[in-house]
């Protein structure tokens, strides 16, 4: 899948509350502009502050990538999180529902994960995390002819 043509991506910083405020919006605007429904909007910027909040409470700040993806039949979104921070020692624990290192609720990898269609996580301790969520437009179906 490549990024689309009409559309290129996004770079942003994320050093500061104001910056997570706009990478929300900004993930809005590119996910309405794909043609995400209502909910697919909420659970990506959902996902976002979540990624983005990890980025700048435990890797001290990075950037975040946010790329429309479009190869003519299907359109969807990718977000790319990256600091150079101190990684994550235990990926698994990390993971887990409930782990918390910040004194948080404890959702927000596995949490992020749950909202989107895929999840990937690169990470080493010492060498920063790379977190990349991607989501498609998926379209309710259509209701059952003669049901209404």
């Amino acid at each position: 899948m490549q990024a689309s043509g009409h559309v290129t991506a996004t770079s942003l910083p994320i050093g500061s509350d104001a910056d997570l405020a706009w990478v929300r919006q900004q993930v809005r605007q590119c996910a309405a502009q794909l043609g995400f429904g209502l909910v697919q909007q909420t659970k990506l910027v959902t996902a976002a502050s979540e990624l983005a909040r990890n980025t700048l409470v435990h890797g001290g700040g990075g950037r975040a990538e946010i790329t429309p993806l479009d190869d003519g039949r299907v359109r969807g979104l990718r977000m790319t999180f990256t600091d150079e921070g101190p990684g994550i020692r235990d990926l698994d624990l990390a993971m887990s529902d409930g782990y918390t290192s910040g004194g948080g609720l404890g959702l927000g990898l596995s949490g992020a994960k749950r909202l989107v269609h895929e999840f990937a996580v690169d990470t080493e301790p010492g060498r920063g995390t790379t977190v990349t969520a991607v989501a498609w437009v998926t379209h309710l179906p259509s209701s059952r002819p003669g049901v209404r």
